[in-house]
């Protein structure tokens, strides 16, 4: 008979739920635990927001990758391979993985000395001082956009915590996602950014420890890993990177090549999302940071590939009967959760093991909204109440609206995830989009185009930013040809505008050619 966990949600809690309540509470406490520690340590508010440049090799490499994946990595990866098979899942990861090494190749060493050099500690500072745009025009609406697609981001992952809890102990909806929401603010703003990247470090640790569990007991109640590949097999077009299993016909339908081109856009994205080049401004010695590629990219190539199997598993224990039919993808994406139940019902150890699964998924949100609360706190403190304002505070003064700047952002963020039926992964795409558009191109150009210019960064954030409003809620419901993601005609167009602006107006002064050139041959 199929295993379903709607029935633990009971007055009175089994054993094994209180097993796995237990490990999810000491796992939160020493969360909390860290950030107080780590307070100590900020003494201004370049060490709140940027841990004064002092992030090791590999706390830079698995926090950024921690803060990237977010619950996406436990829940949507291996909900859609449960439901279509691998190839939606398959172009997606393909992506995620190629944008990620291509972002710490590209990226990450030259951010690192660049924003070092002009004194930036947030992303739209470095924009305004590597155009040295003294009207503040540049960071206003970088800082914007980060308040823009951050708030709501931010929300989702409030959500899914929420969502995780009330699914799990019947707990209210709110009550949950209100206490997930004020355990990350309280180490976030008590311990900042080391906080943070240290909690993600950790994180990561249990997005792991959780993939590699669920895997191995996925697989024996399976019927081992012959039976998982017989049974993908079986399904039409499931194991085909060119077609699309139905799970509810048992047919299948074409993965054409402007979907596969669409899907692996997903990976512009990483060279604008602040979360992830914060990290790389972080990093304590920029030569370390092939170190620091290497662990990231191996990570995340193999737990994605995993996620992904995982979902794989899930559909062949609904053949053999062990956990219930997820009919839609609400549900696939619980499918660690039911394959995580099924194990806690084998007494008290394996429970507690399950509890590190659901730390696990936890820690995926967690280590995702840390940062990007940082991110907008910092883009309202720094950027607007002190850069375009002009607004003069004491270092102790900057410390307070840092952490009061993000407790108002976090509220406005539970607002807006009150909704306990909001969509967390189209909220995720969409930001997601919205980020790769207006800041990538932006981007890549601040650190690899000397002509660039003010004028041209301006007109390639507010087109790209443009394009994928335009595109999501327009274009896109032409269907057909134009059924593409956002974030590639407007990361496309943003391009375009940034070189064509950046031509028709004057060239850059000389002193920021001069200080382009001394970052392009420094070797610090």
């Amino acid at each position: 008979m199929c295993k379903d966990f709607s029935h633990y949600n009971q007055k009175f809690m089994t054993r094994n739920i209180i097993c796995i309540l237990i490990t999810i509470v000491l796992y939160l406490i020493m969360m909390i635990v860290i950030g107080i520690k780590f307070s100590k340590q900020n003494n201004d508010v370049g060490d709140f927001y940027l841990g004064g440049r002092k992030l090791g090799p590999i706390v830079t490499a698995m926090s950024a990758e921690a803060s990237d994946m977010s619950s996406y990595l436990l829940m949507g990866l291996p909900g859609l391979a449960y439901l279509t098979g691998i190839a939606d899942v398959g172009w997606t990861v393909i992506g995620l993985a190629a944008g990620t090494y291509l972002n710490w190749l590209l990226v990450a060493k030259r951010l690192r000395i660049y924003s070092h050099r002009c004194g930036a500690i947030t992303i739209p500072d470095f924009f305004s001082r590597r155009y040295r745009d003294k009207s503040n025009v540049i960071m206003g609406i970088s800082a914007l956009i980060i308040l823009i697609f951050f708030i709501p981001y931010t929300a989702s992952g409030f959500s899914a915590c929420g969502k995780l809890f009330n699914s799990l102990f019947g707990f209210d909806y709110h009550f949950a996602m209100i206490l997930s929401a004020v355990i990350i603010i309280s180490y976030t703003s008590i311990g900042g950014f080391l906080a943070a990247s240290t909690t993600d470090l950790i994180q990561s640790i249990a997005m792991t420890a959780a993939l590699i569990i669920i895997v191995l007991f996925g697989v024996d109640r399976a019927g081992g890993i012959d039976a998982v590949i017989e049974n993908a097999k079986s399904l039409e077009g499931y194991f085909s990177m060119s077609s699309l299993h139905d799970y509810e016909t048992g047919g299948s339908s074409s993965y054409g090549i402007i979907t596969i081109i669409s899907t692996l856009a997903w990976g512009l994205g990483y060279f604008g999302m602040p979360h992830i080049l914060l990290r790389f401004m972080a990093i304590e010695d920029c030569n370390k940071i092939k170190i620091s590629r290497r662990i990231a990219s191996v990570w995340v190539v193999i737990s994605m590939a995993i996620a992904v199997f995982i979902g794989i598993i899930g559909n062949a224990m609904t053949a053999n009967g062990s956990i219930k039919a997820l009919t839609n993808s609400a549900d696939s994406e619980k499918v660690i959760m039911n394959m995580a139940m099924l194990m806690s019902e084998n007494g008290i150890i394996p429970a507690l093991i399950a509890g590190i699964i659901f730390a696990g998924i936890l820690a995926c949100t967690m280590s995702t909204s840390d940062s990007q609360l940082l991110a907008a706190s910092s883009s309202m403190s720094e950027n607007f109440i002190k850069g375009v304002f002009k607004v003069n505070l004491s270092e102790k003064q900057s410390m307070n609206i840092a952490r009061i700047v993000l407790l108002v952002i976090a509220g406005l963020s539970i607002v807006i995830a009150w909704n306990p039926d909001s969509s967390v992964f189209g909220i995720v795409s969409f930001a997601w989009a919205g980020f790769g558009a207006t800041f990538g191109p932006v981007m890549l150009a601040s650190l690899f185009w000397k002509r660039s210019n003010r004028y041209g960064a301006v007109a390639g954030m507010i087109s790209g930013g443009i394009m994928v409003f335009v595109w999501k809620f327009f274009i896109k419901t032409l269907g057909g040809i134009w059924n593409i993601y956002e974030l590639l005609p407007a990361f496309i167009v943003a391009t375009v505008f940034i070189v064509v602006v950046s031509l028709i107006t004057g060239k850059p002064e000389k002193e920021i050619t001069d200080e382009f050139e001394a970052v392009k041959s420094s070797k610090e």
